[in-house]
């Protein structure tokens, strides 16, 4: 199994791995309180720097250790003169360990949670949860994040919104909607999958002083942010004496004459990607369609399964697209058997071929290494993995990682926080990708710019987080009001 080495703040630390990160650094002889003191001083810090126009703030303080982070953010902030006021969900006599000392270090009096009156100017701290939530919020928490979300105050969340699970990033029964949340040494899954993104408002994270060594051995590596450094040094590098040959031979199949857009555009953003050669496989009708709209890509008339086979006897043509524009039904489902000893990204049309049968999609491409890439989104998913999709235990992470291990496939699950998963249980989320990116056509871009990487020898996952992100920065590059023809005009390789 491979393991990914990322740099510490790509890591994305489950809250029961961070739970643990904290309880090694207690036993290795780090001061816990210590660790604290920096927490809530850097949130105090944060709120100063950031809210310089706040009449007062207001500190929300839970009944565990997110709570004591509060405890000595208000005394920090106390101390550097600013007006506080506290209140606490649950009596605060009854906490333990450095949260009890923290409240006893603050000596700020306190009123219960539902005292709090939201008044203009109030800044408010919510250290009521953060990642420490599994269930529900309680009525009384729920009312408060109602009654604040009303009157439009500022709210700066530490580590988590409260109500926001760190896991899924799903909201629990209700959760703050922060403009700022201030989290420690790595984030947390909650942090990129949406809603919870969106929730997060402006995300900063303090080194509080765990050596990364211990944040790392509990990490392991497995799930982090798509970023270059997961997978540039995979990519195939381009040789001063390289020619058109050794940079692959990419094959993106056509629909009928009415519908040959979408494979043109995943052909182009192959080509510009950095493949080869690139050929459009076309039906008979749509050649002249075809024709009349290319020029630095080839054409090839391939109507039915036996010419597919008869042209596949030339082992040059190693990595396929099917689906942008093809068609759902019998045909797409005999090409993509035809295709299962060589590398194929499927989308659209050609997942959807196989919703009634998907256990023989993923026999086809069962053995040797992983050379099926498939780019659902949220209703394909369902089609291909049913079960796991209306498994609402599972994160979108969980789902992505058990359907790339049943499929044997590196797995995009598309949308604003895209994850990419490999059959051997990595994963990466994807944050970089503008909203104006879901637009038509946009699939079929990506289907192409994944082709064009594994056609010059990327591995499966690599080629899919790769693709993933050089898709979103195309649309960064491109900007609002972007059309698919804009996204392909800004594709470069990396």
């Amino acid at each position: 199994m491979s393991v990914m080495m990322s740099p510490l703040a790509d890591l994305l630390l489950s809250p029961d791995d961070m739970a643990a990160v904290d309880r090694a650094a207690a036993a290795s002889g780090i001061d816990s309180y210590g660790l604290m003191e920096k927490a809530g001083q850097a949130v105090a810090a944060s709120a100063l720097r950031h809210f310089p126009e706040a009449l007062r703030f207001v500190v929300l303080c839970g009944p565990g250790n997110n709570g004591g982070d509060g405890y000595v953010a208000a005394r920090a902030l106390q101390q550097s003169g600013a007006e506080v006021r506290l209140f606490h969900l649950g009596d605060p006599k009854t906490l333990k360990g450095d949260a009890a000392r923290a409240f006893e270090d603050c000596q700020i009096l306190g009123e219960a949670l539902a005292h709090y009156s939201p008044q203009p100017g109030d800044i408010v701290i919510d250290a009521i949860f953060g990642a420490g939530l599994s269930r529900p919020v309680p009525d009384e928490v729920e009312t408060i994040i109602a009654a604040i979300t009303k009157a439009g105050l500022p709210v700066i969340a530490v580590d988590l919104p409260s109500g926001l699970d760190g896991r899924s990033g799903q909201v629990l029964g209700a959760a703050f909607r922060a403009a700022r949340t201030v989290t420690f040494m790595t984030r947390k899954p909650g942090h990129l999958l949406m809603p919870g993104r969106d929730l997060c408002g402006m995300l900063e994270v303090f080194d509080i002083g765990i050596p990364a060594r211990i944040v790392r051995a509990h990490a392991n590596g497995m799930v982090a942010e798509n970023t270059p450094a997961q997978w540039q040094a995979d990519l195939p590098a381009t040789a001063t004496d390289t020619h058109k040959y050794k940079r692959g031979h990419l094959v993106v199949f056509s629909g009928g004459a009415t519908a040959t857009g979408a494979a043109r555009m995943s052909a182009m953003a192959g080509l510009k990607t950095g493949a080869g050669l690139v050929t459009i496989a076309s039906p008979e009708q749509a050649l002249a369609v075809n024709a009349g709209m290319l020029t630095a890509i080839m054409l090839r008339a391939v109507d039915d399964e036996a010419v597919l086979r008869a042209w596949l006897a030339d082992q040059r043509l190693s990595t396929f697209v099917l689906g942008p524009g093809f068609g759902a039904g019998e045909k797409a489902r005999q090409f993509v058997l035809a295709l299962s000893g060589r590398h194929l990204v499927l989308d659209a049309d050609g997942i959807t071929s196989f919703r009634d049968e998907p256990q023989r999609l993923f026999d086809a491409f069962a053995d040797g290494p992983t050379r099926l890439v498939l780019t659902p989104h949220e209703g394909e998913f369902a089609r291909l993995f049913p079960d796991i999709a209306a498994d609402n235990a599972l994160s979108k992470v969980e789902k992505a990682r058990a359907a790339a291990a049943r499929a044997h496939a590196a797995i995009i699950y598309k949308g604003a926080d895209s994850v990419i998963a490999a059959p051997d249980g990595r994963a990466l989320i994807n944050a970089n990708a503008p909203s104006w990116l879901a637009t038509a056509g946009s699939g079929d871009v990506l289907a192409g710019i994944i082709g064009g990487l594994l056609a010059q020898g990327a591995p499966a996952f690599e080629a899919a987080a790769a693709g993933v992100w050089l898709h979103g920065a195309a649309g960064q590059r491109a900007g609002k009001g972007l059309t698919a023809e804009d996204l392909v005009a800004h594709v470069t390789p990396f």
